[in-house]
């Protein structure tokens, strides 16, 4: 997506300026809007969007940014031998069925579901773009297995949610998603917390300062050619 080039097309900013995070919490603010100038100032700052909870209709939106940051080293993914053996079984596709990707991910039957259809609408926007990139795992009969979906700034990848359907689907469109990172550019590769299940594939834990220092150098460097 983005323009005839290729280039993702830079929003309208938005009238909102950041709070400074205070430095024992991971919750930096509430409110604003999920437009898209909005949302790549929040991952520019160091900060992303996740709904609170509703209020009437509509969803209060916080904007994180978590004491201990969660990444994911492109040299320290773990691939365990059923790990890889699993992932022959996948084809890995970028861009091919970004909704349906967030879709999946946004299953309400999932447990702490947060995707709502505003965030839905926001990152498909996002995508129209230029600036929000799923990752596809295909099984052999041509089935979406799994996959996931994030925004690329730079040398950014802001990693939001992925999904599965067959066993290993998601792990196998992470490993996908590392392969295009993997380009002799150094990459940051967020991933918000680091939860028990991203521990295993290889996700540290950095501290706010250090993963603000290495957001501005990332920042700075050209977009993989995978998603240009």
């Amino acid at each position: 997506m983005g323009d005839a080039a290729g280039v993702p097309v830079e929003p309208l900013p938005g009238p909102w300026a950041f709070p400074v995070p205070r430095r024992d919490e991971d919750l930096a603010g509430v409110g604003a809007d999920l437009e898209p100038g909005t949302i790549l100032a929040a991952y520019r700052a160091g900060l992303f969007p996740m709904p609170l909870g509703e209020e009437g209709a509509r969803a209060v939106i916080g904007w994180w940014s978590p004491v201990r940051r969660g990444v994911l080293p492109l040299d320290g993914l773990r691939v365990t031998r059923s790990l890889a053996r699993s992932c022959r079984r996948f084809s890995i596709t970028v861009d091919s069925a970004f909704e349906d990707v967030v879709d999946g991910c946004a299953d309400r039957r999932r447990e702490q579901g947060w995707i709502t259809e505003e965030i839905r609408i926001a990152y498909a926007e996002l995508h129209r773009l230029g600036w929000a990139h799923s990752v596809e795992a295909w099984s052999g009969d041509g089935e979406l297995a799994g996959g996931l979906y994030g925004v690329a700034i730079g040398g950014l990848f802001a990693g939001e949610s992925m999904f599965h359907r067959q066993r290993d689907a998601s792990k196998a469109a992470l490993v996908g998603l590392v392969d295009l990172l993997r380009d002799g550019v150094p990459r940051l590769l967020d991933v918000q917390w680091r939860t028990p299940h991203l521990a295993t594939l290889g996700v540290v834990e950095i501290p706010r300062a250090e993963y603000l220092r290495r957001l501005a150098a990332a920042l700075r460097r050209p977009l993989p050619t995978a998603f240009e």
